[in-house]
């Protein structure tokens, strides 16, 4: 792979102090500090060290040597579209066009079903390759093979069946038979997909072919392993700086949508505008309807084609918020109604009412609040039905949980950090008390998280150069989480109420500096203290604060503006 020039910093580059305490209190020594700042793709572990990748590739390569029409199905979400943008641009590039299939998550539901395989013969598809979907649609790959359809399973999900489907090709990292000591199982569906293009890439080089190279498609890898919650390894992190290194200058229209001018002349794109602003974006299609805007989006050609196309997507993404919000509002008070005095084990909620497309995000939405694992149900097309999105808390493997109450589900799949699930209604109750027990059962250090900091400094430290040194640290996401800071002895001057839920806070230092802060949906988190109970304790002559915060930048008509998000603010000790 062609990396071209990189901007790494140097090993020897003088790193700002706050940054050397906050590594070396996550473990890393001065080497650690080197390899964990390093972007160079030569350390990367062999990608293209999986079973069936080559069988795969070689497969393609058939497909398109005899001009057979390939297919390219994927999920509904952020990583199964970037991994369809993927291969398609990357067909593209070998002057073949793919057909590119989603389902709805309505309709066809999630994964390969033999009605889609079905569809996909009957539109003169030979070859048909999924992405990010297929490790447990074992039906769906023994009825491809009964009506001659090659089929070539690329996935990163767990290989929970017990068989592997019967496909002509598996290519997944969590394979049940790749060894333990794979370092690429954090690989999301688009890094699988980009493997599988660097074997075909390689492959026809050494037959003669001149290919370019493939390095720009790593922005479809970074938008997808960060909105995918991928887990950031030095791998994924490598990969991902790659990817946002070529944003601000890229070729993709629908890429460049999605960021302004002020964003692209800056130069830097951090991870946090893919979490919260790509990936809901993308997302809200296949969340409300069919994902089909998304991926055209990111297939456009021209700057007006991806500015409809994102224009489209902005309004459903205000009307998924719209949703979203009375979902969590309804799933918010039901599980404070549940919560006793005792430990609050996890979240587990149902109403039929409430919109499936959602309840995923509003699982993530509980775990934020309540800090616990969450479990969401609503009911489901089918009679009698229902269907629900779980997310973890901490580092408690949700998916080992919930595979001790497989036996009451129809339907279930997923990994460690979030699972999907269908079951009769009536199983409701004895899933709750069964799950509940699982959790329970895991050791208290792996569903809880001890400390909400990363690092006490002080307030005179609090910088705008600080706020820029941790920019090496990018990306921030899974395993990899953005730096919170405490300080003590804060007062806070005063501060507002935003739509009843966000707070923006105004603070003074104990050296006489002011720091602005926001915290969104401060109002609606469970313990947090009020800001008028803080703000009256002072007046009493109780302790100063303590705060814990994320340094960011707000950007504002060309200028900057140093800005904490606040976590949380509590009075003396309670930190």
């Amino acid at each position: 792979m062609n990396t071209q020039q990189t901007t790494e910093a140097s090993p020897s580059q003088k790193l700002h102090p706050v940054i050397v305490r906050l590594l070396e209190k996550r473990g890393l020594d001065h080497q650690g500090i080197t390899d964990f700042l390093s972007w160079n793709l030569k350390e990367l572990p062999d990608l293209m060290a999986m079973h069936d990748i080559e069988k795969a590739a070689l497969r393609i390569i058939d497909a398109i040597d005899g001009k057979e029409e390939i297919g390219v199905y994927g999920d509904y979400d952020v990583d199964g579209t970037t991994s369809c943008a993927l291969f398609a641009h990357f067909f593209k590039m070998l002057g073949v066009k793919a057909k590119l299939i989603q389902p709805s998550r309505f309709v066809e539901g999630y994964g390969l079903h033999p009605p889609s395989v079905d569809q996909a013969k009957e539109s003169g598809i030979k070859l048909l390759i999924t992405v990010d979907c297929g490790i447990t649609n074992n039906e769906a790959a023994i009825h491809a093979k009964n009506i001659g359809l090659d089929l070539i399973i690329t996935d990163h999900h767990k290989d929970a069946r017990d068989e592997m489907p019967d496909a002509y090709a598996v290519v997944n990292p969590n394979r049940r038979d790749e060894p333990d000591t794979t370092e690429l199982r954090p690989l999301a569906g688009v890094g699988v997909a980009f493997a599988i293009c660097m074997k075909i890439r390689e492959l026809l080089i050494a037959r003669g072919q001149k290919i370019d190279t493939i390095y720009p498609l790593l922005q479809f890898v970074a938008i997808g392993t960060i909105c995918d919650l991928a887990k950031l390894t030095p791998m994924n992190i490598k990969l991902v700086r790659h990817g946002l290194k070529q944003i601000p200058q890229t070729t993709y229209p629908g890429v460049k949508a999605f960021f302004s001018r002020e964003e692209r002349e800056a130069g830097f794109i951090p991870a946090e505008k893919l979490a919260f602003h790509v990936g809901p974006y993308i997302n809200s299609k296949g969340r409300l309807d069919h994902p089909e805007k998304a991926l055209l989006l990111l297939m456009s050609e021209t700057e007006e084609e991806a500015s409809t196309h994102y224009n489209h997507l902005e309004v459903c993404n205000n009307e998924r918020k719209w949703i979203q919000a009375q979902v969590f509002e309804g799933a918010r008070e039901q599980v404070i109604k549940d919560i006793s005095g005792g430990d609050h084990l996890a979240s587990v909620v149902y109403n039929a009412e409430w919109h499936e497309g959602v309840i995923g995000i509003v699982a993530s939405k509980l775990v934020e609040t309540f800090k616990a694992p969450a479990v969401v149900f609503t009911n489901a097309e089918e009679e009698g039905m229902i269907k629900a999105s779980a997310r973890s808390y901490g580092v408690l493997n949700i998916f080992d949980c919930l595979k001790e109450c497989e036996d009451l589900f129809t339907r279930f799949g997923g990994h460690k950090a979030a699972a999907g699930l269908s079951m009769p209604k009536s199983n409701f109750r004895a899933f709750r008390e069964r799950f509940l027990r699982a959790v329970a059962a895991r050791p208290l250090i792996e569903r809880t998280v001890a400390e909400s900091y990363d690092l006490e400094i002080r307030p005179e430290e609090i910088s705008y150069e600080l706020t820029k040194a941790l920019d090496l640290l990018e990306p921030f996401g899974m395993g990899n989480s953005k730096p919170v800071f405490k300080v003590t002895g804060m007062k806070l001057e005063s501060f507002d109420l935003l739509k009843d839920v966000h707070v923006r806070w105004n603070f003074k230092t104990p050296n006489g500096q002011y720091l602005k802060g926001i915290s969104f949906n401060y109002i609606t988190k469970w313990g947090v203290i009020h800001p008028e109970e803080i703000y009256r304790s002072q007046q009493t002559g109780q302790d100063q604060l303590s705060v814990t915060f994320t340094l960011g930048i707000n950007r504002f008509n060309g200028r900057e503006f140093l800005q904490l998000m606040v976590d949380n603010v509590s009075i003396g000790n309670l930190a």
